[in-house]
């Protein structure tokens, strides 16, 4: 079985993203847009990366990772590879919660106000996940998520 990750980084040029990726994540990394399926190594990632418009424009999707190789310490690794903070979805099915990873391995829940346009998520006005903001008290989501409110982690231990 395979899994497709989602991430995004803070304005990190989509050139700069492959081979951080690929020592990131110890892997040949292909683009979508020059991978030939029949001619793959079995041990390649293909991920697609572009820019999008508002913060953390920088958007990675990866095709096909093993099971066996963790997200966690994966986008921990790449967060510190390229000294950017990277993005990925939480486990409360909000559109605007994510998991922040920065570069020195912590990772914390945040909020960002999500439009939908033709190209796709733009994510704006970015707080943290914390008890002193309304939104993240009592019932919310973000109670049922394994990384509560004003929480931080080490994303390698996290894992």
């Amino acid at each position: 079985m395979t899994e497709l990750w989602n991430w995004r980084i803070d304005a990190v040029p989509p050139v700069e993203v492959y081979p951080a990726l690929a020592e990131a994540l110890g892997r040949v990394v292909m683009p979508l847009a020059v991978a030939d399926p029949a001619r793959l190594p079995a041990y390649a990632v293909v991920c697609d990366v572009w820019e999008a418009p508002g913060e953390f424009g920088t958007v990675v999707d990866c095709y096909g990772v093993p099971e066996r190789l963790p997200e966690l310490p994966a986008v921990a690794a790449l967060a510190r590879l390229l000294g950017r903070d990277c993005l990925l979805r939480d486990d409360t099915l909000d559109a605007g919660r994510h998991l922040l990873v920065a570069p020195g391995g912590t990772i914390r829940p945040v909020h960002f106000d999500v439009v939908e346009t033709d190209d796709g998520e733009v994510l704006s006005g970015r707080r943290l996940c914390t008890l002193a903001h309304p939104g993240c008290r009592g019932w919310s989501r973000c109670h049922r998520s394994r990384w509560a409110p004003d929480s931080v982690a080490p994303a390698l231990a996290a894992a």
